[in-house]
């Protein structure tokens, strides 16, 4: 919006308002392209662009695109050359803006009469690229660049002075006040009229005694999402082409550009303002604020915001066919709405803490105790933290569950201010729960004296809640008896009245504010500074220990262990508790756990605890040692296999498993030609590592394999070279050719390893067929079948319990990990009588902690618990569902190519193009990364990474599988 050169003999209202009712000029296309080849020689393929007031163009020619900028004749010349003038400089500072073009004149700005329109016109060089306007999340580090590239501009522009910018300019915010009063008739509800107003007053009032510390220069004034141009990377990573649409260009306050910045941000925050905070670092590590300019942050927010639903009622009702301005209504609301979110003090608080201050403490000096019986005594502090020994066994879950532990404790007792409590987390939600504790509550005697600590006004509230309000802070009080009034003066060390069993404290320093008793992780330390412990007015130690900082534990991790052990995402959260289908971290946010197959049974079971107690109470040792649990979780384990499996042998691992089966395909057959998969994962030994060919694993997979792995075609149905449930035979071609090459060599064949569904792949089925005709060609050599049953085996596949019954084959050695043991290292190897005897010929066997007594009872107590909770079952009818709702996504979004799996072992792929398959592997990754925010933690895994690996615990809900499907279709529908 372009507006007068300041005038003092024109009313400030009237300068503010002498364009806004001026409608967008009217160009065609035959008159712009006679206009563009007249003064530029150059003509193309023409696209309008959006303005709120001017025109613009885009314009495709041979010699390369430009934006046709045309604007009102009676805008100011001068402040159009300021616009030139101040691209020139930031251009030569190195900064990515575009270029001005000449016309044939010379001229950058030309004067001329379109029709009856006297227009001025320019000619921009275009940058290429796309704003980042209708892209729904914006994730941290991009708000953070956006911040950044605002405090760059800034910083350029300090030196910078123009004629044209002593203008007086709608979105000026030195006059938003003004402008708002002017403009509020045009809105028509008056409950949202009420609202804008309100915002107005609270600013004006918080802005007044700082504008006189509010230091100006020239400032863009419009850095935002609109007028930003962007471009995906290949990781699909946003980059920075360049800045435009320099009209707003004014000497103001410098903290204008930042607030404007922020403003923008605040529709793409789903209703939570702290978004902005990764700006307002990242401006001030490049270009330090004042304090007195982060607090005016805020208020020029919301001044910012009601100024832009104004100004568009206004453009609206001078030009209602502004199809730009139309479109922009909705999210112009969006950005008032969630800057009036949240309170006006926690956003200045959070503010100066993004930028490196601490807002002041209260001011509790000549304070007399609140509660003078307690002086002395001994107060037992209740830990209600994640890892609190209280909770156990999911019990935090129970309604009322703080309260009841706290009246169990010895008093006087109290909970602790700053503490991220367990009892309050939530499950299957996207926003993140408000666990950390503003206040304190206590257990005392009943009819505990209460008195004033400094002087107030007391302030009684209908639900039993009552505020001594002082002139620096507040006090809110709940569960106390008093005889006060309403308004009633309290002198300092007057009785406010007695206790019951349960007393509630919160301290509050602004005045304004009825503080919320609990605060999410993100807000929790601005809500931390307005509401500070109250310890100096209990005289109790009533503060939480501080949680471990999570960078710095990360920062020791990778110092000492070995970083060839990776783990998930670049900026882990710090879990330290599960709890049946979730992991909990320590601010007590509960993740959604949709990967991790281990815990089969779930986190936290109560029977494992038991089980691994008990036993651990009586004995751990080898299974040299003679002790039932070796013989009787063996019969068991034999039971669960196909007729004619009589002998186990007990390891650590899948990978232990798998290498001991290799030593037996070896001893029995006599050779020690392997045939395996291709795209497939079996372990990290040298044996299991030489067998695996997966090169997400191992980058260098296929170029590694000693001479007796013999690799044979992928029988992957969906991307492999043969498609459909019916290619088994083709796939076979390969089979056959690497045994009649092996036959060639007079070389005894030792066997084939195969998972019976394609694990690594997202859990693609074999075709059909498959395994029985190569095992039969394996056999018919000599050859042992084994079937890698680590991931898909022990009933997760909800449709069958191991893997290679949806094949109908039965193969000679089983292995199986992972699940078994619920997260007890505990891996098994199932085979015949002949085939272990092999082994045993060549020297025995000893696996030092395979088959403890620990293990074999948490591997019953496993086998237990999934029966007596129906987790087969649950799996069968529950992955059903499951399966359904992951088909629906692949009609629905095209990124998604097909789901895959069974039961609770399942996979969807992401590919960019249904016909080649191409791997969607970055939109994969920014997917993951975007549950992750949501509260759910999924990673990718296949050759590629462009498969969801679904592997959840077995006791996964209806409520979870909704959840976790209705998250990736949003964060699709967003956009990746």
């Amino acid at each position: 919006m372009h507006n007068l050169p300041a005038d003092a003999s024109i009313p400030l209202i009237d300068q503010l308002a002498v364009r806004a009712s001026l409608a967008s000029p009217v160009l065609s296309a035959s008159q712009a392209a006679t206009l563009l080849q007249a003064h530029y020689g150059i003509s193309g393929e023409l696209q309008a662009l959006g303005s709120q007031q001017d025109f613009n163009l885009r314009v495709e020619t041979s010699q390369g695109r430009y934006v046709l900028k045309a604007c009102h004749g009676s805008y100011a010349e001068t402040e159009l050359q300021a616009q030139h003038a101040a691209l020139d400089h930031l251009k030569a500072q190195g900064l990515p803006v575009p270029a001005v073009i000449a016309a044939h004149s010379g001229d950058t700005l030309l004067t001329v009469n379109v029709g009856e329109q006297p227009l001025r016109v320019r000619l921009l060089e275009y940058l290429d690229g796309q704003p980042l306007t209708r892209v729904a999340h914006l994730s941290p580090d991009v708000v953070g660049r956006l911040g950044a590239l605002c405090a760059q501009v800034d910083s350029a522009l300090a030196g910078f002075d123009h004629p044209g910018l002593a203008r007086t300019l709608q979105w000026d915010p030195r006059h938003a006040r003004t402008l708002i009063n002017h403009l509020l008739p045009l809105i028509e509800d008056a409950g949202q009229r009420a609202r804008l107003h309100e915002a107005a007053r609270v600013a004006g009032e918080r802005l007044a005694p700082l504008v006189d510390r509010l230091p100006t220069q020239a400032v863009h004034l419009d850095i935002t999402d609109d007028n930003t141009v962007w471009a995906l990377d290949p990781q699909r990573q946003w980059r920075l082409q360049g800045v435009i649409d320099f009209g707003d260009l004014i000497r103001t306050w410098r903290i204008a550009d930042l607030s404007v910045t922020c403003s923008a941000l605040l529709h793409h925050a789903d209703g939570d303002p702290f978004m902005i905070l990764p700006a307002v670092s990242a401006y001030q590590a490049v270009n330090p604020l004042t304090e007195a300019e982060l607090c005016a942050l805020w208020p020029l927010v919301l001044k910012r915001a009601a100024v832009l639903v104004l100004s568009s009622a206004q453009q609206l009702a001078v030009d209602p066919g502004n199809q730009y301005t139309r479109d922009n209504v909705a999210h112009e609301w969006a950005i008032f709405d969630t800057a009036m979110a949240v309170p006006l003090a926690l956003m200045e608080a959070a503010i100066l803490q993004a930028a490196g201050l601490e807002p002041e403490g209260p001011a509790l000096d000549g304070c007399l105790p609140l509660l003078p019986g307690l002086a002395g005594q001994p107060v037992t502090r209740l830990d209600l933290g994640v890892l609190s020994a209280h909770c156990q066994a999911g019990n935090w879950e129970q309604p009322g569950f703080d309260q009841r532990l706290l009246a169990a404790q010895a008093m006087p007792a109290c909970t602790l201010h700053g503490q991220y409590r367990l009892s309050q987390t939530h499950i299957d939600r996207a926003e993140a729960p408000a666990t950390c504790a503003l206040g304190v509550e206590l257990h005392l005697a009943p009819g505990s004296p209460v008195q004033a600590p400094q002087a107030g006004t007391w302030e009684a509230h209908d639900d039993g809640a009552g505020c001594l309000r002082t002139a620096r802070w507040s006090l809110w009080l709940y569960g106390l008896s008093t005889g006060l009034l309403d308004g009633q003066r309290v002198h300092q060390g007057e009785p406010l009245g007695q206790t019951g069993d349960r007393l509630s404290v919160q301290l509050c320093l602004d005045s304004s504010l009825r503080p919320p008793f609990f605060a999410t992780p993100a807000q929790a330390q601005a809500w931390l500074a307005l509401c500070p412990s109250p310890a100096a007015l209990l005289g109790v130690d009533c503060d939480a220990d501080p949680l471990p900082d999570p960078q710095a534990l990360l920062a020791r991790r990778d110092a000492s262990f070995a970083r060839s052990q990776k783990h998930y995402y670049a900026q882990p959260p710090h879990i330290e508790r599960g709890w049946r289908n979730y992991l909990i971290d320590m601010q007590g946010r509960s993740y959604l756990d949709m990967l991790n197959n281990v815990a089969v049974l779930g986190h936290g079971h109560p029977r494992m605890v038991a089980e691994s107690a008990r036993q651990w109470s009586l004995l751990n040792t080898n299974s040299r040692f003679h002790y039932a649990a070796i013989t009787e979780f063996s019969e068991r384990l034999l039971d669960l296999a196909p007729d004619g499996f009589d002998r186990v042998f007990m390891v650590n691992s899948g990978t232990e498993a798998n290498d001991l089966a290799i030593r037996l395909a070896w001893a029995y057959s006599g050779g020690r030609d392997m045939l395996s998969v291709l795209e497939a994962y079996h372990g990290w030994s040298v044996a299991t590592d030489a067998i695996s060919t997966s090169i997400a694993d191992n980058p260098k997979a296929l170029e590694t394999r000693p001479g007796w792995v013999h690799p044979v075609e992928a029988p992957n149905t969906f991307r492999g070279r043969f498609r459909g449930a019916d290619s088994a035979a083709d796939y076979l071609r390969d089979v056959d050719a690497k045994l009649a090459s092996l036959d060639a060599t007079g070389r005894q064949l030792a066997g084939i390893i195969c998972e019976p569904v394609y694990g690594n792949a997202g859990g693609i089925a074999l075709p059909a067929g498959y395994l029985k005709a190569a095992y039969a060609s394996v056999r018919a050599r000599g050859g042992v079948c084994i079937a890698d049953e680590v991931q898909v085996g022990y009933g997760r596949l909800g449709e069958y319990f191991w893997g290679f019954e949806e094949q109908g084959v039965v193969p000679d050695i089983i292995t199986m990990a992972k699940g078994m043991g619920n997260g007890q290292p505990l891996g098994v190897v199932i085979t015949r009588r002949e085939i272990a005897e092999a082994l045993e010929a060549e020297g025995y066997f000893f696996s030092s902690a395979g088959g403890s007594p620990v293990s074999c009872r948490i591997g019953m107590a496993v086998l237990d618990v999934m029966e007596d909770e129906g987790l087969w079952d649950n799996a069968r009818d529950t992955g059903r569902y499951f399966k359904a709702r992951l088909q629906a996504l692949v009609d629905r979004h095209p990124l998604v190519g097909a789901a895959h799996g069974s039961g609770f072992y399942l996979g969807l792929e992401l590919v960019r193009d249904r016909h080649t398959l191409e791997p969607a592997t970055e939109e994969t990754m920014v997917l993951c990364n975007r549950l992750r925010d949501l509260g759910i933690f999924m990673q990718p895994t296949g050759d590629y990474l462009n498969i969801l690996k679904i592997k959840p615990p077995m006791c996964t809900t209806r409520a979870s599988v909704d959840y976790f499907v209705d998250s990736i279709d949003r964060v699709l529908a967003e956009g990746v």
